[in-house]
């Protein structure tokens, strides 16, 4: 057999996309234009869901404000107390983005997590860095901004270490740890049905074998578990990713809390 009748695992090509037509802007590739997709969607939905709001909920009324009232409860409230209601519409709008971003991996003929580009949850995370910031600064005043972030009453030798790591945490990694939990997630959970389905059609299509048929036949299964899972893991990290928010922004507001 020929190295190239070989099965070959999916990997970094999934996430390689030319421009959309020749002569594009480099920019312009499949990823970027679901990007885009996904955020007019969230502006159709809301739009339609709010625009003329009836006293009694009903359609996507009533699911809007099921998401609504669950971002409320579950992220907002618990970080930012009274403050929750100023922030919803940036809050719900990040959750149903990066929900909706994800959700794109598993919908026929797309079958592409936006947010498994980092680019894309990068640029909330840095949004979301500045709010912090800013809301911060003009909530207790840059010294105080910056001195609350220090625990008080420790043993001074500690503050020789604690001061760096605080600083470091609160300015850099806080940043990178917020958009790449969500597009690390992604990546894996898009790799990993890449591969089940790729068994799937290998074994049972291209090269259906005795042998590899029972292999091809539990691919398709472990891609249709998968998938649900993924599913799953999709609404989790698009809440952790709000939750992140919610917390940031608390914390610069309220930074007793």
């Amino acid at each position: 057999m020929k190295p190239s009748d070989d099965f070959q695992a999916p990997g970094l090509e999934l996430f390689q996309f030319p421009p959309l037509w020749p002569g594009a802007p480099y920019w312009l590739t499949k990823p970027t234009l679901m990007a885009g997709v996904g955020a007019l969607l969230v502006c159709v939905l809301l739009w339609a869901a709010f625009a003329h709001p009836r006293l009694v909920p009903r359609g996507l009324q009533n699911i809007a404000e099921m998401g609504y009232v669950f971002v409320r409860d579950q992220a907002a409230r618990p970080f930012l107390g009274k403050d929750a209601d100023r922030w919803m519409g940036l809050l719900l709008s990040i959750f149903l983005l990066s929900w909706i971003w994800n959700l794109m991996g598993v919908i026929p003929l797309v079958q592409l997590p936006v947010s498994s580009f980092l680019a894309y949850p990068a640029v909330i995370a840095f949004t979301v860095y500045v709010v912090k910031i800013y809301v911060g600064v003009r909530a207790q005043g840059a010294r105080g901004y910056v001195g609350n972030l220090i625990p008080r009453g420790l043993p001074k030798l500690t503050y020789v270490l604690l001061i760096p790591l605080e600083l470091l945490q609160n300015f850099v990694t806080s940043l990178f740890t917020h958009m790449l939990r969500l597009a690390a997630n992604m990546f894996a959970g898009h790799v990993i049905l890449a591969f089940f389905s790729a068994v799937g059609f290998w074994f049972l299509f291209e090269r259906p074998t005795l042998l590899g048929v029972p292999l091809g036949a539990l691919g398709v299964l472990m891609a249709i578990v998968m998938t649900g899972f993924e599913m799953f893991i999709q609404f989790l990290q698009a809440y952790l990713f709000v939750l992140l928010t919610a917390m940031f922004i608390g914390s610069s507001l309220n930074p007793e809390h």
